[in-house]
C-alpha cells in the first residue's frame, strides 16, 4: 500500500498552555496516525492579536509555544497567525492559510484534512487549491450552528463545503443540520467519535465519591465550559425542585460569577460545587461518582461528555440537540428533555427513583464508539479522496 501523506489543519488542538483544548481532535488524529501507511503532519495554528494586545496575560503562554514539536508521537507545527478578537472571524481563514502555506510547500502531501469546519475548512480550501490537492472538512457542532448561520462567516463556510472533495459529520443529526444550511448531503459521511474503554468504563460509585471527597447525597454533574450555550443555569434552577441533590460543575468559563450569584439567590449555593477545569485523566472517576450527567445544551454535535458518561455507566439527561437521539434510545441511557428547569428536575427524579445498572448503561453504546475504528474510517475516507 502506498503511504498516504496527510496535512491536517486543526485550530482545536491541545498544547502545553491548554492541555484539554480539542483533546478529542488529538485522539482522532493519533488514531489516524496509527493506521498502516499513513504519514500525518498536524498544523495547529496559534492565533495572536497584534501588539500591544498580544501582551495580555491570556496570550502570554501561547507566545511561548514551540513552532514545531513532537506532541504525544505526532509531528505538530504551531505557526502564528494574526487574530482580531471578537471582530475578525471573517479574516481568520485567510490568515491561517498564509501561516500554513510555508509548511505545506516544504513537504509533499496527498490530501488536506480540516478538523473543524470554520475557520479550518476555508483555510484548507485555500491551501489545497494552491497545492492542487483534494481536501476534507469535519463538522463537530458549534462550527455549523454558529459559523454556518453568521452572515460574516457563512459564505466562506458554504464555499468550502462546495469545493471539498468530501465531508464528515460527528452524527447523523449534524449531517441533517449541514444539509439544512445548503450543504450537499451526498458528500457527507457520519464519523462517530471514539472512546478509550480501558479508561472509561463502569466502576464503584461509592468508592469514586469517597476518592473525590463527595458525600453520599444524590449527585448530578455537568462537564463543559461555563457558558450560556451549555445551560448550567437551567440545572441550578432545577435544584429548587430537587431538595436533596447536589450539583457538580466541572469546567471554567465566563458565566461562573453569574452562576454563583444565581445559586445564592435561589438558596441552593451550598449544593452547587464549582470544580474548575478537570484533567482528562480524572474524568472517568468523576463520571462514575455521579448519579446522572445533566447537559441541557442549546446545541451540540455529539458531545464527547455524553459518550464518556455512558461508557462509565452513568445515564445522561440532555436536551434534544445534535445526536441526542442517536445515544439516548432507551430510558436505560437517560432522558432527552425540554430545556426547562421543571423538565430537567422531573428527569433527574425519574432516574434517581429507578437507577439503571452501570453495566446496562454502558452496554447501550454497543461498541459504536472506538478510537481504532475512528482512525480507520478517517484513513479510508482520506485515501478515497486522494485516489479520486
Amino acid at each position: 500500500m502506498t503511504p498516504l501523506r496527510v496535512l491536517s489543519i486543526a485550530t482545536l488542538f491541545p498544547d502545553a498552555a491548554r492541555p484539554n483544548f480539542g483533546l478529542f481532535v488529538e485522539k482522532s488524529l493519533r488514531a489516524l496516525a496509527a493506521q498502516p501507511e499513513v504519514d500525518l503532519t498536524v498544523v495547529a495554528p496559534v492565533g495572536l492579536p497584534p501588539f500591544p494586545l498580544s501582551l495580555h496575560p491570556r496570550y502570554r503562554a501561547l507566545r511561548k509555544l514551540p513552532r514545531r514539536e513532537d506532541w504525544h508521537g505526532l509531528t505538530v507545527h504551531r505557526p502564528r497567525f494574526r487574530l482580531l478578537p471578537r471582530i475578525g472571524a471573517r479574516f481568520n481563514p485567510d490568515a491561517i492559510a498564509r501561516a500554513v502555506m510555508p509548511i505545506a510547500r516544504a513537504n509533499r502531501f496527498d490530501v488536506v484534512d480540516a478538523q473543524f469546519f470554520y475557520p479550518d475548512g476555508p483555510a484548507a480550501m485555500r491551501v489545497a487549491d494552491a497545492l492542487g490537492l483534494p481536501f476534507s472538512i469535519k463538522a463537530r457542532g458549534a462550527d455549523i450552528s454558529h459559523f454556518g448561520h453568521d452572515p460574516a462567516t457563512a459564505p466562506q463556510l458554504l464555499a468550502a463545503a462546495d469545493h471539498a472533495a468530501g465531508l464528515l459529520a460527528v452524527s447523523d443529526a449534524m449531517r441533517r443540520d449541514m444539509a439544512a444550511i445548503g450543504i450537499d448531503p451526498t458528500k457527507i459521511a457520519v464519523h462517530y467519535t471514539g472512546i478509550d474503554t480501558a479508561r472509561f468504563h463502569p466502576g464503584d460509585r461509592t468508592a469514586a465519591r469517597a476518592a473525590l471527597g463527595m458525600g453520599s447525597e444524590p449527585a448530578i454533574l455537568t462537564v463543559g465550559a461555563l457558558i450560556p450555550r451549555k445551560g448550567q443555569a437551567l440545572v441550578i434552577e432545577a435544584l429548587s425542585a430537587l431538595p436533596d441533590v447536589h450539583y457538580w460543575l466541572a469546567g471554567a468559563g465566563e458565566e461562573e460569577a453569574s452562576y454563583r450569584a444565581l445559586a445564592a439567590r435561589l438558596g441552593v449555593a451550598q449544593r452547587v460545587h464549582f470544580m474548575g477545569p478537570i484533567a482528562n485523566a480524572e474524568l472517568p472517576q468523576l463520571y462514575r461518582a455521579a448519579d446522572a450527567v445533566v447537559m441541557p445544551s442549546v446545541s451540540e454535535g455529539l458531545a464527547n461528555a455524553w459518550v464518556e458518561a455512558l461508557a462509565c455507566g452513568t445515564p445522561i439527561v440532555i436536551s434534544d440537540a445534535g445526536g441526542a437521539a442517536e445515544l439516548v434510545a432507551s430510558p436505560v441511557a437517560g432522558r432527552i428533555v425540554e430545556r426547562t428547569p421543571q423538565a430537567i428536575a422531573n428527569a433527574v427524579r425519574s432516574i434517581l427513583a429507578t437507577p439503571p445498572s452501570p453495566a446496562d448503561v454502558a452496554a447501550t453504546l454497543a461498541g459504536r464508539f472506538d478510537w481504532n475504528r475512528n482512525g480507520r474510517e478517517l484513513a479510508e475516507h482520506l485515501r478515497r479522496l486522494a485516489a479520486g
